[in-house]
């Protein structure tokens, strides 16, 4: 596929808007509304890759994000993976990164995927 410019992303994104309300869950794929939006879809979809990349988080953004989805303190952390209160402010200051092991109790506890943990 050719470099999408801006011009074509802005008028997919427009397009998207527009065939939105007109296809619904029970609209068959062959419908020429649902593959309109699946091409226009994948245009913004290419674009917004190349020129608005996400960043994976780091361990630290990870440790808090969880934390505030979980509703916990970085005390209540501590106490269930064993480690002091102040390790857990390091990891999620970002001074220090949590060993394999403890990554490993912190993914479990936190329900958090071992390879974004990693970063992969």
């Amino acid at each position: 596929m050719n470099r999408i410019t801006e011009e074509q992303y802005q008028f997919a994104l427009e397009r998207v808007e527009e065939l939105l309300p007109l296809v619904k869950e029970d609209t068959p794929l062959n419908d020429k509304h649902a593959i309109e939006l699946t091409m226009m879809s994948d245009i913004v979809i290419a674009y917004e890759k190349e020129h608005y990349p996400i960043e994976k988080p780091t361990v630290a953004e990870l440790l808090e994000l969880s934390l505030e989805e979980k509703g916990i303190t970085q005390k209540q952390l501590a106490m269930e993976v064993g480690v002091s209160p102040s390790r857990i402010s390091d990891y999620i200051s970002g001074r220090s990164e949590p060993t394999l092991r403890i990554a490993s109790i912190l993914c479990r506890v936190l329900d958090i995927q071992p390879a974004a943990m990693l970063r992969l």
